[in-house]
C-alpha cells in the first residue's frame, strides 16, 4: 500500500507544473562604440525588473516556464525585447535612436529652455506622487575613509604607561584606509503628504575588515588595564581644549572584572545592546534612504535648487531623445549667480515631467575652518530616474549619491582626572597633549526601486516596524549571498574586497 502511494504521488508532482527560476546575466554596450549602457532598465511586462550598473552589467531572476520577454530600455537608444526562454547571450547591443525633426514639429510648439523649466515647476505637483505607496528596494551604500595625518603629541602624563611610545603604538595599528559597505533589500513604506516613512528590512549583509574592531578591542583593554590601575571608581573627568571644556563621570563597568562578566544583568544588557544595534541599522538605512527620496529636486528645501530656483541658473536645449516611446528634452543647467551645481536635464516634451537628472557640484559646497577645527564638503554629484506609475504620476526607480567631506582637528588636548571624596587636592591625574588628525571620507549610495504600488492610508497605518534583522557579516563579496533575489550588480571595487590573511 506504500509503495502504491509513493508511486501515485510521483505521477502526480511530474504532472505539476514547477516554477523553476533562471537567472540571466549580460552586459548592455552602445552597438557602435561599444561602450557599456549604465542604468538602462530590465523588465517584464509585468513591471518587474532591474536596473544595469556602471559598467552596464546587470542580473536578473525570472521564472522560466512563463512565456515573457526580457524588455531592455535606455535613454536615447531602441528598445530590444528578448524571449526569456531563448536568451543566450552575455552581451546584448542597443542601437542609438534618431529623430527625425519632423517627429518633433508635430507639437506645433517651440519653448525656449526657461519656458520648459517654468512648466516643470508648474507640474511638479501632479507629476510627482502625493499617494500612500509600498516600495520593495535595494539599497547599497559604501563608505572609504581615508588618515591623511594622525598625530598626538604628549607633553605631560602622570601615569607612566600612558607616554609617547604607548600612544604611537596605537596610532600605528589603526588602519589608514578602511571600506565598509551595507547592502539591504526591503519594503518601502512612503505617506507622501508628510514624507515620512517606514522600513521593512527582508535581508542584509556588510561588507568591513574585522581587524579594525579587534586591532579596537585590542587597544580598549590596555586602556582599560591602564585605567583600573590608576584611576578610580567615584572620579570624574575634565576634558579640555583651549578654550573648550566639559565634564565626564567614568562609566563602573570600566572598571569590571573578568570574574562577573557573565552576570545576569550583564547578559541582559547585552540582549539590550542586540537589540540596539538591530534598532540602530533600521533607523539609520531608513534615514538615509529617506534623504536620499526626499532630498531631491522636487523639494523646495532640497540642495539640489536648479528647478525651483532657476533664476540662479542658465539652460540650454542640447537635444532631443527617446525613451521608450516618449520624446524629452535634453537640457543643460550651469550656475549663473552663485549656485552650486551644473549638469543635464531629460524632461518629457508631453507632460513636462522630469524622467532624469545628472548633476555634480562645481565648487566647494562648505568649507568651514575655525580655531583648529576644519570642515570641508568638495563632492556632491549623482543621478536621479524617475518612472511613471498607472495613475500617470512618477516615482523614484534609481538613484545613486556620492559625496565626499575633508574634515581637520588641530587642538591642544588636556585631560584630569578629579576626585571629590579623597582628602587633599581634588586633582588625581593629568594627561596634555597636542592632537592633529586630517579624515577624508566618501560615501556612495545606489538606491534600486524594483516595484512601486499605491496603498491605503489604513494599509500605512497598520504596518508596524519590528527592528529583526542584523546584516550578515560577509570578509569577502559572495555573489551567492543575493542568489534569488534581484539587485544592482556592485563595481569592480565591492567584487574585488576581501581580508588579506
Amino acid at each position: 500500500m506504500k509503495l502504491t502511494y509513493t508511486f501515485f504521488f510521483c505521477i502526480i508532482w511530474l504532472h505539476i507544473p514547477v516554477s523553476a527560476q533562471e537567472t540571466i546575466k549580460a552586459t548592455i554596450l552602445d552597438s557602435i562604440t561599444q561602450n557599456p549602457i549604465p542604468f538602462a532598465t530590465i523588465s517584464t511586462a509585468k513591471n518587474f525588473g532591474v536596473i544595469s550598473n556602471e559598467y552596464g552589467e546587470f542580473q536578473i531572476n525570472l521564472n522560466t516556464t512563463e512565456d515573457i520577454d526580457l524588455i531592455i530600455q535606455c535613454l536615447g537608444y531602441e528598445s530590444k525585447n528578448l524571449p526569456v526562454k531563448t536568451f543566450k547571450d552575455s552581451i546584448v547591443l542597443l542601437r542609438p535612436k534618431s529623430i527625425e525633426l519632423d517627429e518633433i514639429l508635430v507639437s506645433n510648439k517651440h519653448y525656449t529652455p526657461e519656458e520648459i523649466i517654468d512648466k516643470v515647476k508648474d507640474n511638479l505637483l501632479q507629476n510627482y506622487s502625493t499617494e500612500f505607496t509600498k516600495s520593495t528596494l535595494f539599497s547599497r551604500t559604501s563608505f572609504n575613509t581615508k588618515m591623511q595625518k594622525q598625530e598626538i603629541d604628549i607633553k605631560k602624563s602622570s601615569i607612566p604607561e600612558l607616554n609617547q611610545a604607548f600612544i604611537d603604538s596605537v596610532i600605528q595599528s589603526l588602519p589608514k584606509n578602511n571600506d565598509y559597505h551595507t547592502e539591504l533589500l526591503g519594503d518601502l513604506y512612503t505617506n507622501n503628504y508628510s514624507q515620512s516613512e517606514k522600513l521593512n528590512i527582508i535581508k542584509a549583509s556588510k561588507l568591513y575588515n574585522k581587524d579594525t574592531e579587534i586591532n579596537l578591542k585590542g587597544f580598549q583593554t590596555k586602556l582599560k588595564d591602564i585605567a583600573q590601575k590608576h584611576i578610580k571608581r567615584d572620579s570624574y573627568l575634565k576634558i579640555k581644549s583651549g578654550w573648550f571644556g566639559t565634564k565626564e563621570s567614568i562609566d563602573s563597568s570600566f572598571f569590571d572584572t573578568e570574574n562577573n562578566k557573565q552576570t545576569k544583568s550583564l547578559i541582559d544588557e547585552q540582549e539590550a545592546d542586540e537589540n540596539s544595534r538591530k534598532e540602530l541599522f533600521l533607523m539609520s538605512n531608513k534615514q538615509a534612504i529617506s534623504k536620499l527620496i526626499n532630498e531631491s529636486f522636487v523639494s523646495e528645501k532640497s540642495d539640489l535648487n536648479f528647478i525651483h530656483k532657476s533664476n540662479k541658473y542658465e539652460y540650454q536645449l542640447l537635444d532631443y531623445a527617446f525613451l521608450n516611446d516618449d520624446f524629452v528634452y535634453k537640457i543643460s543647467f550651469s550656475p549663473k549667480r552663485g549656485a552650486d551645481y551644473q549638469g543635464v536635464l531629460y524632461i518629457n516634451t508631453d507632460d513636462f515631467a522630469v524622467v532624469r537628472v545628472d548633476y555634480r557640484n562645481v565648487k566647494d559646497l562648505r568649507n568651514f575652518s575655525l580655531l583648529g577645527f576644519s570642515f570641508k564638503e568638495y563632492k556632491h554629484e549623482g543621478s536621479l530616474i524617475y518612472g511613471k506609475n498607472e495613475d500617470k504620476s512618477y516615482s523614484l526607480r534609481f538613484a545613486e549619491n556620492t559625496q565626499g567631506h575633508n574634515i581637520g582637528i588641530e587642538r591642544p588636548l588636556k585631560i584630569v582626572e578629579k576626585n571629590k571624596n579623597t582628602r587633599g587636592r581634588r586633582k588625581q591625574n593629568e594627561l596634555v597633549s597636542d592632537i592633529h588628525f586630517i579624515l577624508s571620507s566618501s560615501s556612495k549610495q545606489v538606491l534600486v526601486v524594483f516595484e512601486n504600488h499605491t496603498i491605503s492610508e489604513n494599509e500605512y497605518n497598520s504596518f508596524k516596524e519590528n527592528p529583526k534583522v542584523t546584516p550578515t557579516y560577509l570578509p569577502a563579496y559572495d555573489p551567492d549571498f543575493w542568489a534569488g533575489y534581484n539587485i544592482i550588480e556592485p563595481n569592480q571595487a565591492i567584487k574585488d574586497f576581501k581580508i588579506m590573511e
